[in-house]
């Protein structure tokens, strides 16, 4: 994994799904289901993306990683890590960001029948 913290974000989320719901954060979310950690995900980016319109970087930087931690509870929920986006990016590498953004709409536009 290209940081080790990562790794142990990951690991520690891992140990943490069968834990008690009531002393474990990760657990309670898991228990939750993905709609709930999906929806913590999508509130944290909001807060980011407030604090980044403010300029506070402190703010900003206390949010991100409430993003980051909410997003690596989901990704393991559906059995993915962060290895798994880093491969994905790597993929992406040296493909033209807007083709590669084409490509994948166009994807999104078939699987929506649109």
């Amino acid at each position: 994994m290209a940081d080790d913290r990562l790794a142990r974000l990951t690991a520690t989320i891992r140990a943490r799904r069968g834990a008690d719901p009531d002393t474990s954060y990760v657990a309670r979310l898991l228990a939750q289901g993905r709609e709930r950690i999906a929806q913590k995900v999508g509130e944290e980016a909001v807060e980011a993306v407030i604090a980044a319109t403010r300029g506070d970087a402190q703010a900003l930087k206390g949010e991100a990683a409430d993003l980051v931690f909410h997003l690596a509870v989901l990704l393991d929920s559906l059995g993915l890590g962060f290895d798994d986006v880093l491969d994905e990016l790597e993929r992406r590498e040296g493909v033209a960001g807007l083709a590669e953004k084409a490509a994948r709409s166009g994807v999104s536009r078939a699987k929506r029948g649109d």
